[in-house]
């Protein structure tokens, strides 16, 4: 059993299809860094490392790693085996398609993968060395994950189905007709019109022949299981016995989809298709079901408020014989994740957001006593568990993602991956470290300031304002392959990231402040940061700039109106510039509901009110910066004529202004060259006006 991987570092860019068989093989560049100096080109060719699993003896980790080639402008993943001490470090697959979904059988003889060699995404087996490639499952669709029962007879994976009507469905004359009829909302979501969605299926399984029919587990049903946009593999649990699979759905759709988190746990016997749901009358996102070894118990993740998507992650449990539920994680006011029963059925790990770091931790399910297993200035984004070992994924500002053994005693990390290391040992990397900052209502905050390598202090560098998206997202020690600190210290800049007003990590009250106050506080707490750096003798505060995505690029617009002359330039991607407008466009309504107040139309509303009079259109009056924006045009959740209407206002004022536009791009910039192209015209941007 695996636990989850961020998202953040997964993605390689988007693959061609086409041919793929006939594409060249991607694997580790060869990289020539004679300055030590990060690059676009560097970065983007460094390894992605992900989804660690020990064998079931606990003695060999099975693991994957994703390539880059910019040239042919797409990723691809190929599966790796090292041993726990870190000896015997395999590379098992070498082929242009990519493996997915890896995962031990047979007691650790065998390795079963999702590939498309076939031609669509299958469910293949392979000799634990690489040998015997075997297509297992030939699925009229593709398959997105799978996840096998305990005893390895059973799959339960996901697929697409049809949602709604097409226009050609309604009027079979018009097959070139491009137009979409609309009635409901929910018609688009992240980056796609909704045209499928995903549904849950089980099947028997020969793993030494083929896959049997297929049983939707919501068959007739318009619902998601697992959710959009990031629901996976990991809201799917079987229990012991193979009896049961417990998925996560929130079944509602069109407008009550748009307003509502509540999402449910519900647990369906696979032969009768009989299944309750488990969840009945919690009524935020309840998500992550994991069966205990015994069968006498699920522990799950659950939000409690209804549309509210970053409510506190609180961790769950179930007696399946009586039903009754234990809320276990009362005393912890912090986010839980990623949860891993004990053998014994006693005690759960999960993964908890503490003090700008993401750490392992255990909770015994009796006394609910939680131990911190470890610590420093690190993020841990997965584990696995078997054989009395633990085996993590950890990264921080200066290094990417890797594989370490762990040590449960003393919480001690051994790496045993090493695949970043030829490049590292090449580059000059920069100190981040951890700045405590009193904000103006007097409280600390914690900020990162990442240092320059080679930093001199007796130089003065310009420095930059990283303004965090989400907006309920840490800015905790991750390592990101585009809004990533150490190339922006490579540049000689001095980053100040300020955990501001908002972000999990550090209690609840500091998370929830932001609800409502857009424009309010958390601006505050960006002044106190920048301000407190800027007085260093090392930091020019003549050059200083302000840098953010999402909510980041809200806060830079909304800077750009506010900033009494500290800035001398701005870059905002993906960011809301007109509250109104955003409140329209967007297509989660619980997100723009909860957190803006309500509609802006509704005028006894008084935090409503306040937020669309905070809206950063409504300070461009004040507009004095040089601004650069980028956007994508594919973003469905904040719509590209957002950047556009902020740089149209930018050049109405006679303000130097730049913009960025892709027209194949979402929320994020996921192919190589884009990705390069963004950091090329980020630098060239920033020099102009700081250096």
């Amino acid at each position: 059993m695996t636990m989850a991987t961020m998202l953040l570092t997964a993605s390689c860019g988007q693959q061609n299809k086409e041919n793929e068989a006939d594409l060249p093989l991607i694997g580790p560049a060869d990289m020539v860094i004679p300055d030590g100096k990060m690059t676009p080109e560097v970065l983007y060719s460094m390894a992605r490392v992900s989804d660690a699993r020990l064998s079931p003896d606990g003695g060999k980790v099975l693991y994957g790693v994703s390539y880059t080639n910019i040239a042919q402008n797409r990723g691809n993943r190929e599966l790796f085996t090292v041993n726990i001490d870190g000896t015997d470090k395999k590379q098992i697959t070498q082929t242009p398609q990519g493996e997915q979904n890896a995962v031990w059988i047979e007691n650790g003889k065998r390795i079963a993968f999702l590939s498309a060699e076939g031609g669509s995404s299958q469910i293949w087996v392979m000799n634990a060395d690489g040998s015997g490639r075997k297509q297992v499952s030939n699925y009229e669709k593709a398959i997105e994950g799978f996840l096998l029962s305990p005893d390895e007879t059973k799959v339960a994976f996901i697929s697409q189905v049809k949602y709604g009507e097409r226009t050609q469905d309604i009027y079979p004359d018009l097959p070139k007709a491009s137009g979409r009829i609309v009635d409901d909302l929910m018609y688009k979501h992240w980056d796609e019109w909704v045209e499928t969605i995903p549904h849950t299926f089980w099947a028997t399984i020969d793993l030494n022949g083929s896959m049997g029919t297929a049983t939707d587990l919501l068959e007739g049903e318009p619902y998601e299981a697992p959710m959009k946009p990031f629901g996976g593999i990991s809201d799917l649990a079987w229990s012991p016995d193979g009896k049961q699979i417990a998925y996560v759905s929130r079944k509602k759709t069109g407008l009550e989809y748009a307003v509502s988190t509540n999402s449910d746990i519900y647990i369906c016997t696979v032969e009768n298709g009989k299944t309750y749901n488990l969840t009945e009358g919690m009524m935020g996102y309840d998500t992550h079901p994991v069966f205990s070894p015994d069968g006498t118990k699920i522990a799950w993740l659950s939000m409690e408020r209804d549309g509210y998507e970053s409510d506190k992650n609180r961790l769950f449990i179930a007696n399946l014989s009586t039903g009754e539920k234990t809320y276990l994680t009362a005393d912890f006011d912090y986010n839980a994740d990623a949860i891993l029963w004990h053998p014994n059925s006693q005690a759960i790990g999960f993964i908890g957001a503490i003090q700008g770091t993401n750490h392992l931790f255990g909770i015994n399910i009796d006394t609910k006593e939680i131990r911190q297993i470890t610590s420093g200035q690190y993020d841990y984004v997965g584990f696995d568990s078997a054989g009395g070992n633990i085996v993590a994924l950890r990264q921080s500002m200066e290094k990417p993602t890797e594989v370490y053994a762990i040590n449960t005693a003393n919480g001690d990390a051994t790496e045993i991956s090493f695949d970043n290391k030829p490049v590292l040992d090449k580059l000059a990397i920069g100190k981040s470290e951890p700045r405590w900052v009193k904000t103006t209502d007097g409280k600390d905050m914690l900020v990162w300031v990442i240092y320059p390598p080679n930093f001199d202090p007796n130089k003065k560098y310009p420095a930059l304002l990283y303004c965090q998206g989400g907006p309920q997202s840490m800015v905790s020690q991750y390592w990101s392959f585009r809004w990533n600190f150490q190339i922006m210290a490579a540049n000689d800049y001095i980053i100040v990231a300020p955990n501001r007003r908002g972000l999990p990590g550090f209690g609840q009250e500091w998370l929830e402040q932001i609800s409502g106050d857009y424009g309010g506080q958390n601006m505050k707490d960006y002044f106190s940061a920048i301000d407190n750096v800027a007085k260093e003798p090392y930091v020019d505060e003549t050059r200083l700039g302000a840098v953010g995505a999402s909510y980041g690029g809200f806060s830079v617009f909304w800077l750009a109106g506010n900033h009494n002359k500290r800035f001398k330039t701005f870059i905002a991607h993906a960011g809301i510039f007109n509250m109104e407008q955003q409140y329209l466009e967007t297509e989660e309504m619980w997100f723009a509901n909860w957190d803006m107040g309500g509609p802006y139309w509704d005028k006894s509303n008084t935090v409503a009110q306040r937020t669309f009079a905070n809206s950063p259109h409504r300070f461009v009056d004040r507009w004095d910066t040089p601004i650069m924006v980028t956007i994508g045009e594919k973003d469905y959740r904040i719509l590209a004529s957002q950047g556009m209407s902020a740089f149209n206002a930018a050049k109405l004022r006679g303000i130097p202004a730049e913009m960025l536009i892709y027209p194949d791009e979402n929320h994020w910039i996921l192919q190589p060259q884009n990705g390069v192209l963004f950091q090329r015209r980020f630098f060239n941007w920033l020099d102009k006006w700081l250096k």
